[in-house]
């Protein structure tokens, strides 16, 4: 009878934890609500749901998730504006939905470009309402010409981001040692595209060419695997599979390297013409 009931009880135990995991997949408009904009939703040949994101002198467009996540991993295929594209950013973020002067959030923006130079993929960490940790990359690839895979993974021990499952930067929890970090509010993912030419590209020297709108972004295969809000971390981190609990092996270790070495163009962590009184703290803790 106590064999039986510890059965049970296993079941039961291993049901909750089913439960305690959200997983996303599907159409985009069931997870994604268009907030504003000159947004649409189309199927484009294949079957996939699209949607597109455009910017023009008068509107900028956006989306964002329908559920907020704590601890999450994201992925969203996007393709970029294609053309003279300076001026703009495309983003792909999370952010709380609390004070802003606590706030905290993960950004993805991408700089656009004139025609034939590379894209940036800026980055970026608010956590407690402090941001400035910046880190840029040059794109190896044209991001305009196909649909390519953006990934962040948030839990309790870092923050990754990937791009085509590649990883580009790592930001590792380092509260106990009094460095901020996202560990308690939820956040929801947006996607939007909007004008920055006072410093997108090349600092702000080059404008948005508005004789080229609309400028136009698209995005399609959203997948949310995430922590649901009122779940505990405990439960979620033994089903979740290694995103909750991912530390780096070899290969992405080796990947880190390798972006650094080849594609990183801007680290906060170098910058002591920025931080005249010295680095910010993470930047000297392994």
């Amino acid at each position: 009878m106590g064999q039986a009931r510890a059965h049970l009880l296993a079941s039961l135990w291993a049901f909750y934890l089913i439960l305690a995991i959200s997983m996303v997949t599907g159409d985009l408009t069931n997870d994604l609500d268009i907030l504003w904009g000159n947004s649409k939703v189309f199927y484009d040949s294949s079957g996939k749901q699209t949607i597109s994101l455009s910017l023009d002198r008068w509107t900028t467009s956006a989306f964002r998730s329908k559920s907020t996540y704590l601890y999450s991993r994201i992925d969203l295929d996007i393709k970029l504006v294609a053309g003279n594209s300076a001026g703009t950013v495309t983003t792909l973020y999370m952010i709380t939905e609390g004070l802003w002067q606590f706030h905290d959030e993960i950004d993805l923006e991408f700089l656009g470009n004139t025609t034939g130079e590379p894209y940036t993929l800026h980055t970026n960490l608010y956590a407690r309402g402090k941001g400035g940790r910046e880190k840029r990359y040059k794109l190896w690839f044209d991001p305009t010409a196909d649909f390519h895979t953006y990934t962040i993974i948030w839990n309790q021990r870092n923050i990754l981001i990937l791009v085509d499952d590649k990883l580009i930067r790592q930001i590792k929890n380092k509260l106990m040692n009094g460095v901020p970090y996202p560990n308690y509010q939820p956040m929801r993912v947006y996607g939007s595209i909007w004008n920055a030419d006072d410093w997108a590209t090349m600092g702000g020297r080059v404008k948005t060419d508005w004789s080229q709108a609309p400028f136009t972004a698209y995005f399609r295969n959203y997948r949310a695997i995430a922590c649901p809000p009122q779940q505990s971390s405990s439960p979620c981190g033994q089903s979740s599979g290694n995103w909750f609990n991912q530390e780096l092996d070899e290969t992405r270790k080796q990947q880190l390297q390798e972006v650094d070495a080849n594609y990183k163009i801007y680290d906060y962590c170098t910058d002591t013409k920025r931080f005249k009184d010295g680095l910010p703290k993470e930047c000297s803790l392994k």
